[in-house]
């Protein structure tokens, strides 16, 4: 006997949706900013922590890395899990999770080993949530609960995730410059962010409750036959994936680390008087730089042919490392504005293609995994900073950068000739 479940779902794709199913996808937009302030809040605070706990470098920079260790398992298994036991059931712990590694870190005072703690929390809340939630955010803004195009669905991940990178780290920043007890107030409206989002606090609108809530998210993954944990999601293996989304990848994080975590030290301004809000303003400003791209996003995808916002979010990259390069050499602080610009607008660009990518190779059963996949690949792009201060003993950070640059170009011309190449089917059409 069919039941009613499926009874209710017959033809859905075809049902234009109602004001309220438009309105799907945006509780999920609040997670992936939420957790996105969550992620990058801790930035400034690493100078709060060498000035008020005297923590070394090595000791800093492994608060910073024990962030990406606890993405590992997050991404793995986050968006895997999410396509077998549903989305809600993945970004909602995760979110609550994201919430209770912040309250650690405001309690933490002066004991380290916690600030280890929260921010291995923080790590695997992220992960698990910007994997499934992505892929969440896509489901929910397509028939029967949307009409967006996957370009639109990509640019919508992106503004949300990115807003919470620009304002996590300026406001943590600005609170710990100028207000008092600089290791708890920073992280005060992250803890109040996090409540209202999973508190799910609605507003009558039309005569009606909104339905823009967490609680009410409408679950994506149709219930069937248990399906066994796949790590390694389908289209994985896919020569597109291989050729295209992975060489793209590891640039798309890389971009904004070598402006918020190299050229500041390289310039000296975690010296300056305002040092943290200083360091706050250039990572707000690179996130920003990669929301405000978008509108250019929108255009190149408009083209239709290959992936011509891969193909110009690297060729900015390549740009703005050349400029990292003059300003390496100059040692000018004004300089770090510019390039929190053009290296912003190139994560922009990037990470719009890259999940543009995704989604067309993506079954609708393995979203969550792959996606999880290519965030794995893209964290790869932290590194970039900490590899150049290695190698900053064989050569000076400006012969450095302008070999970066040049590395840049030649992944721009692999992705743009292999995208055009294999050209996906059916093209991707953008709406609104």
């Amino acid at each position: 006997m069919t039941s009613a479940r499926t009874l209710a779902t017959i033809g859905t794709p075809n049902r234009r949706p109602g004001p309220v199913q438009r309105a799907a996808w945006l509780p999920v937009a609040a997670v992936l900013l939420g957790t996105g302030w969550g992620s990058q809040q801790f930035t400034p605070m690493l100078l709060v922590y060498h000035q008020t706990l005297g923590l070394t470098t090595g000791t800093l920079e492994a608060l910073f890395g024990v962030y990406a260790l606890g993405q590992i398992p997050g991404l793995l298994l986050g968006g895997p899990l999410s396509d077998i036991w549903g989305r809600r059931a993945v970004v909602v712990p995760a979110a609550a999770l994201c919430l209770v590694a912040t309250v650690l870190l405001a309690a933490a005072g002066h004991v380290v080993a916690l600030l280890f703690a929260g921010r291995l929390l923080v790590g695997v809340s992220t992960g698990a949530a910007f994997g499934a939630g992505t892929a969440w955010l896509r489901e929910t803004s397509r028939p029967p609960w949307g009409t967006a195009s996957d370009p639109a669905v990509a640019r919508r991940a992106v503004i949300a995730m990115t807003t919470g990178f620009a304002f996590g780290p300026l406001v943590a920043g600005l609170l710990a410059q100028w207000a008092p007890e600089p290791g708890v107030v920073p992280y005060l409206p992250h803890i109040a962010l996090m409540a209202v989002v999973l508190a799910g606090v609605g507003a009558k609108r039309g005569g009606g409750e909104s339905r823009a809530l967490l609680r009410t998210a409408p679950e994506t993954v149709p219930a069937g036959s248990p399906q066994a944990l796949r790590l390694v999601p389908p289209g994985l293996a896919s020569r597109r994936f291989r050729t295209v989304v992975a060489p793209l990848a590891p640039w798309v994080f890389a971009a904004p680390a070598v402006a918020f975590a190299l050229l500041p030290s390289i310039t000296g301004a975690g010296h300056a008087a305002d040092g943290v809000a200083l360091s706050a303003a250039v990572t707000a400003l690179t996130a920003l730089a990669g929301v405000l791209i978008q509108p250019l996003a929108r255009r190149l995808d408009a083209r239709g042919r290959g992936n011509r916002a891969a193909t110009a979010g690297l060729l900015v990259l390549a740009g703005a490392l050349a400029l990292a390069a003059v300003t390496a050499q100059d040692g000018q602080v004004w300089l770090l504005v510019p390039c929190a610009i053009v290296f912003g607008s190139a994560y922009g660009l990037c990470l719009v293609a890259g999940l543009v990518e995704v989604q067309r190779i993506a079954g609708p059963r393995a979203l969550g995994g792959l996606t999880a996949a290519f965030y794995m690949l893209a964290y790869l792009g932290f590194a970039v900073p900490s590899l150049l201060v290695l190698a900053a003993h064989l050569a000076s950070y400006a012969l450095l950068l302008a070999i970066t640059a040049a590395l840049a170009l030649s992944t721009a011309a692999l992705v743009t000739r292999q995208a055009l190449r294999q050209e996906p089917d059916p093209a991707v059409r953008p709406q609104g």
